[in-house]
């Protein structure tokens, strides 16, 4: 055998060797090898106090073959920090992988690889704990309080993580992974696709396979477009979702699915014309077609699809479990343990439908203990809801071994959907300057035993700041009809696309409805009344806009060309020909429903406007009821419903739903009866007695 030959031989059996030991692939130097960066924080972090310590979290999707994750590390220390002395720790799913001094000059940068045996795939959490000591060498007992310690994380900070991809292959669940993978959302590679011109069926479908695929975006800035199949810029998509009925999908998938019997049943199948993998959702029947629609909204069943096809028929079980809304709500399973000095804290994620708030008599009940060597006259613990205080309680030696604090939600917090119960300590020790501060010292548990008790209801007025109140009720689509304009371009199924990408985030559920009618399909009146209203396009484009545009609180001028001035705004003639509008109103049918109206001059300007109601980023510039924004990105909010609406009723109606308010008002009016009863016949029985003397 040549030399040459022989060293080749050996190299590859080498790498073949390595390979196989690897629990992450390695990636090669080629254009397989990819670049992601992700934000580690969305706000500069304060780490303030002798210790403390902040948790952050970076995803790591399953079909991601990590070679290395970096993190870039952007921060400021104080300038009084004892360099000698300080330290910061940086540890990853709670192992300890790198120390560091901190730099007090000015902004400093940090690159820290973190060892790949410390990733796991989905979240990692990455902790940042800071010991900084500002004290002087004679002056070692300087009372913690009078120190400025601080350390300061700027949101600049990333993380750059190295990897390859998973080959998809023929796994209908390996393509969900990737098409909503946080990679592949950034750089705009997935795409739903719908026939040109689609029918009523089609759109229903399509929104419920989205909710699906919204649910499991994990992303805040980055939706999933939804095109008609003949828009070219559905080429620049990798992964594609085609949702159609079989008469209506182009040749080239129909041959790519070969000979096919769905005239009763529908195909989800993962597909390859040579233009990238696509999965084709397809029937011949409308039901079936909604059906598997449906069973792609519900991401449980879908992550356990490892096969290439599914066929949903009529016996074919695609529905979510039923959506709970519990009243006592455990905050640990186990329990949870928090050491170390000063400030401490502990969060809990509390699930509610993006349409109950909590009302009135909603308690939390917190019990726990902590260490007996505290210094009780500056120790106490702290509930927050959603970061802002509610209560706080002062810890005594007394009670170290099992107390308990209990208190009840204010009101006027106005908490709505999911919000997080955080419970902080600030555990002080008595001359703590003078002493060697140890991990395990002092410590508080919180118990089981802890719990919420939450009354909840729904939102009813309409405002944006109530969204996606009255769209959804109890995490499910609360009876929909969408009204599009008889002729739709890329636009209005981007507008589409936008508005069900937020809605199905918020849906938990796949057991809704939603309705689609273009303007010519539009039912009688009376069948309307039973919906809330979601209308899509301009004056010109929709004729049943034209007929409410009285009712709008943004109108039309006569020609329907631009929108015109009101006592909110005012509006330049040609700039009301380049805005759009989102106006949340009564329905015209039934007082007791809503109507959105997602509309500007041209569709250019509903999809701009729907863009404020696409991603969680983008609502936070959405509140009151009427709202504008052009293509510079201007947003301005109004509120024309009168804030009188709802406060004429509302003692009457915080009454009559406080069921225990309601039995004493009842006690009461039953025990004034009686007296009055009493009084009358005590005054006859006297009167008789009067008379007959």
């Amino acid at each position: 055998m040549k030399p040459r030959s022989m060293i080749s031989g050996i190299l590859c059996f080498i790498l073949f060797v390595i390979s196989c030991g690897q629990v992450y692939a390695q990636p090669d130097a080629g254009s397989n090898r990819l670049t992601y960066e992700t934000s580690l924080t969305n706000a500069n972090v304060s780490l303030s106090g002798v210790t403390a310590s902040r948790s952050m979290y970076i995803r790591l999707e399953d079909y991601w073959n990590v070679s290395e994750l970096t993190l870039h590390l952007d921060y400021q220390a104080t300038q009084l920090a004892r360099k000698e002395e300080s330290s910061v720790t940086l540890k990853m799913n709670g192992t300890k992988f790198y120390s560091f001094r901190p730099a007090q000059d000015k902004k400093q940068n940090l690159t820290v690889s973190v060892p790949k045996d410390l990733l796991i795939p989905g979240s990692n959490t990455l902790s940042i704990e800071g010991y900084i000591l500002t004290n002087l060498p004679d002056r070692l007992c300087v009372p913690t309080e009078k120190r400025d310690n601080w350390l300061e994380l700027y949101k600049t900070s990333y993380a750059q993580i190295n990897y390859t991809k998973q080959d998809i292959g023929n796994s209908i669940r390996n393509f969900n992974q990737q098409f909503v993978g946080l990679d592949t959302l950034k750089d705009k590679r997935s795409a739903l696709a719908v026939p040109n011109d689609s029918d009523s069926q089609e759109l229903e479908a399509a929104v419920y396979a989205l909710s699906g695929f919204a649910k499991s975006n994990r992303s805040e800035d980055n939706t999933i477009p939804m095109l008609p199949l003949d828009d070219k810029a559905l080429d620049q998509h990798e992964t594609v979702v085609i949702v159609a009925l079989y008469n209506h999908l182009p040749d080239k998938w129909k041959q790519a699915l070969g000979q096919v019997d769905v005239h009763d049943k529908a195909l989800i199948r993962v597909a390859n014309a040579g233009t990238g993998p696509a999965l084709i959702v397809t029937s011949e029947d409308p039901l079936m077609l909604k059906k598997a629609g449906r069973l792609l909204g519900n991401q449980m069943l879908v992550d356990q699809l490892d096969g290439p096809e599914k066929w949903v028929d009529a016996n074919t079980d695609v529905e979510t479990p039923a959506i709970n809304v519990s009243r006592d709500v455990t905050l640990t399973e186990t329990g949870d343990k928090l050491t170390g000095m000063m400030h401490q804290e502990k969060s809990y994620f509390v699930s509610l439908p993006a349409n109950r708030f909590i009302a009135d008599s909603s308690k939390i009940n917190l019990d726990f203990r902590y260490s007996d060597n505290l210094d009780f006259d500056r120790s106490l613990i702290t509930i927050l809801i959603n970061d802002t205080p509610i209560g706080s309680k002062k810890l005594t030696k007394e009670m170290s071994n099992q107390d308990r604090l209990t208190l009840t939600i204010p009101k006027n917090l106005e908490v709505s959907g999911s919000f997080t119960v955080t419970a902080a300590f600030d555990l002080e020790l008595k001359s703590a300057g003078c002493i060697e501060l140890q991990d395990q010292m002092p410590w508080a548990y919180i118990t089981k035993d802890s719990l919420l008790q939450l009354n909840t209801k729904d939102r009813t007025d309409l405002l944006f700041n109530n969204y996606p109140n009255p769209f959804l009720r109890d995490a499910s689509y609360n009876k929909i009809a969408v009204l599009l304009p008889e002729k739709m371009d890329s636009y209005g199924y981007l507008t589409i696309g936008n508005l069900f990408h937020l809605l199905g985030k918020y849906a938990e559920s796949n057991t809704g409805e939603v309705t689609f009618y273009k303007i010519s399909e539009i039912p009688a009146d009376s069948k309307l009344q039973q919906y809330n209203l979601i209308s899509i396009g301009s004056y010109k484009d929709n004729a049943w806009l034209q007929k409410q545009n009285g009712k709008l609180f943004f109108q039309y001028s006569p020609d329907g060309t631009r929108l015109l001035s009101n006592e909110k705004m005012s509006i330049e003639e040609n700039y009301g020909k380049r805005i759009g509008t989102l106006q949340l109103m009564k329905s015209p049918y039934n007082q007791g429903y809503g109507w959105l109206a997602v509309t500007g001059a041209s569709s250019k300007y509903n999809y701009l406007a729907s863009n404020l109601l696409a991603t969680d980023s983008a609502k936070w510039k959405v509140y009151g009821d009427g709202v504008v924004t052009d293509a510079d990105g201007n947003t301005k909010a109004f509120r024309f419903k009168k804030q009188a609406e709802q406060a004429d009723h509302g003692m009457i109606a915080q009454i009559t739903e406080r069921k225990d308010v309601m039995g004493f008002i009842v006690a009461l009016g039953l025990t004034g009866i009686l007296v009055i009863v009493s009084l009358v016949l005590l005054i006859r029985k006297y009167r008789k007695r009067a008379g007959g003397e």
